[in-house]
């Protein structure tokens, strides 16, 4: 549930004060120094709140939490392109960096203080200034100063990952404004920069002077956060050790998080492997995906036995997008109509029930399950206005309302396989002597490329089922695919380099989107290597629906750009979606532990192990 609230009343009063004083001042004099910053609307905690809504803050502190990841790692660097990085690092925020302000997972677009005491913007969101907590501190004792955070935000803008790059671009002058302050001044106008800046990791400059920051290292980054890196065995674990001395642990926005004394992800080959792994008890929670699974395959001596249980945690996130994604730099996918009949060709319903029971709903649109994603029918009010500019040049369906084919309940739908053909025809495709052809003889024929390791969704088993299933299906269509299957390692260089005709894609989404739109679907995307856009979508009306999002002023304008944006994805039919889950399905160890309090996002990083706790030995 969205709320906000004032800071509080003297603070009203303040403003209103200000505001009459001040009425022939420049906008930017109506600043003042805030503990938290909301996209729109106020924060909902008040200046002094005690802790976070979601934890525990008595949670007790000690034991040894061991998770898990697939695949490998060659690299302690998550901030670049290059190599393949150790992701907690970087998927689990304050975990051994932390940045300026942190997110609450439990409102859609706040950021409240960590190593800044304070942030302070103008109404306009033209500049934003952040003021360092004089406590703040490194792991190995080092002060956090103002170079440190200038270096960083440099270093990662010029030369770090593409998400870091883009945002860069934007900011006209970055310059010290006091002791422990930094402003940026922006060169475009984007009411969510002035939060973007508040969440880029904090180098220790000193660490890497002399070093290329650009190459993957295996070196341990020096950060403030409450961990350290313990131990490493390059490609197979590494733990994080919670450090007694970490500056941060009596703030309100630590208080309760940060429990385990030690933090160790061990990889493996597979998701299968791993789930052996866990049923072993070698590892302390699984997280599992298909309802199915969930009802069929937990019950094993651990779980018989207490030593796991089982827990279902709800959530309000989007879905996101997971399924196959068609690479339109093809040009044999340039056509809505091919990629269309892609989509009829896949028998979701027969696909769904052979593999999950059919009990995970189908994505509809790019965010499913939650207030933001399109509603069905045809776009009205803000929505429709702000389509209606670029409606000669979006596909059939975006403004009047696009759904997906149900499918059959056998395994070849022969209503699907018929649409298929036609909209195949009317694209200039015909079967001949049992193969599909275009007009010149040659035929349909592309690559479906797959990671052996499988992926945070779908193990590779599974996801080869799924893509079994649909390669028979497409023969009917005279199209014969080749499957192949790569390392993680040849896999991830093919993908950052567009290098597929078809793959499995996954892309979460949040409830707060903005900027990284533009990194998952923006024109630069369709050459610049590593972004998110593996379908090489080039859509001026995406991009000016993210635009419209970043300068939202109230809930409804961001409600409406956002949709508006859903319906381009859905519409553009560039991914073949299959089911979600509407919870998240948690196996574990008895002795954790976690808060009653569940967040609106749920089991997310933030959540997990983030303000989970081992219960204390009776």
């Amino acid at each position: 549930m969205r709320f906000f609230k004032f800071a509080n009343e003297s603070a009203i009063w303040r403003r209103i004060a200000l505001c009459v004083c001040v009425a022939s001042m420049p906008l930017a004099s109506l600043a003042e120094p805030m503990h938290a910053i909301a996209m729109y609307g106020e924060p909902a905690l008040e200046p002094g709140f005690s802790a976070l809504p979601y934890v525990n803050p008595d949670a007790p502190k000690g034991g040894t939490i061991r998770l898990a990841e697939t695949g490998s790692f060659d690299s302690l660097n998550p901030w670049i392109l290059m190599g393949n990085p150790v992701w907690p690092i970087f998927t689990q925020p304050g975990l051994v960096t932390e940045s300026l302000m942190m997110r609450s997972i439990d409102e859609p677009f706040t950021l409240y203080g960590l190593l800044a005491e304070s942030v302070e913007t103008d109404p306009d969101r033209s500049w934003v200034e952040f003021t360092l907590r004089p406590e703040a501190r490194f792991s190995d004792g080092a002060p956090v100063t103002i170079e440190d955070v200038m270096w960083s935000y440099e270093t990662l803008g010029t030369k770090g990952h593409p998400r870091y790059t883009a945002v860069w671009s934007k900011v006209a002058k970055m310059e010290r404004t006091g002791p422990r302050s930094v402003r940026f001044t922006f060169n475009t106008r984007d009411r969510e920069l002035a939060m973007l800046m508040g969440m880029r990791p904090i180098l220790k400059k000193a660490q890497w002077q002399g070093r290329d920051f650009d190459r993957s290292s295996l070196m341990a980054p020096i950060g403030s956060g409450p961990y350290v890196i313990d131990k490493v065995d390059p490609g197979r674990a590494i733990s994080f050790r919670r450090n007694p001395d970490y500056w941060g642990r009596d703030l309100p926005v630590t208080r309760g998080m940060y429990n385990f004394d030690v933090i160790r992800y061990d990889y493996f080959a597979d998701a299968s492997t791993m789930f052996e792994a866990f049923k072993a008890g070698e590892i302390d929670v699984w997280r599992e995906l298909v309802a199915a699974r969930w009802d069929r395959d937990f019950d094993f001596p651990a779980i018989r036995d207490d030593r796991v249980v089982k827990s279902e945690i709800a959530h309000q996130r989007p879905s996101g997008i997971i399924g196959l994604v068609m690479n339109t730099r093809n040009p044999l996918f340039a056509d809505w109509r091919v990629r269309q009949a892609m989509i009829e060709a896949f028998n979701y319903r027969f696909i769904n029930m052979t593999l999950s029971g059919g009990k995970d709903p189908r994505i509809t649109s790019y965010f499913s399950n939650s207030d933001l994603g399109m509603r069905p029918g045809p776009a009205t009010g803000r929505e429709a206005e702000l389509l209606a500019p670029f409606a000669a040049q979006l596909p059939p369906g975006t403004l009047t309302g696009y759904s997906l084919p149900e499918g059959g309940t056998r395994a070849i739908d022969r209503q699907g396989i018929r649409a298929a053909l036609d909209l195949l025809r009317q694209a200039g495709w015909r079967v001949q002597d049992g193969e599909l052809r275009d007009a010149q003889g040659q035929p349909f024929r592309f690559e479906i490329l797959l990671n052996q390791s499988g992926s945070a969704m779908r193990t590779s088993a599974e996801t080869r089922q799924i893509v079994d299933i649909f390669v028979e299906s497409l023969r009917n269509l005279g199209i014969r695919p080749q499957v192949t299957l790569l390392d993680a390692a040849q896999y991830v260089e093919r993908t950052n380099n567009y290098q597929f005709d078809m793959t499995w894609y996954e892309r979460g989404l949040s409830l707060s989107p903005g900027n990284e739109q533009l990194l998952y679907w923006g024109r630069s995307g369709v050459t610049a290597t590593g972004s998110k856009n593996w379908m090489g979508m080039d859509s001026p009306a995406a991009e000016a629906m993210i635009a419209e999002m970043t300068q939202a002023r109230s809930d409804a304008d961001f409600h409406a750009a956002v949709r508006a944006l859903d319906r381009i994805l859905t519409a553009g039919r560039y991914v073949i979606p299959v089911s979600y889950s509407r919870i998240s399905r948690l196996a574990h160890a008895a002795r954790l532990d976690y808060p009653e309090n569940t967040p609106l996002y749920g089991d997310w990083p933030g959540f997990m192990p983030e303000t989970w706790w081992q219960e204390e030995k009776k």
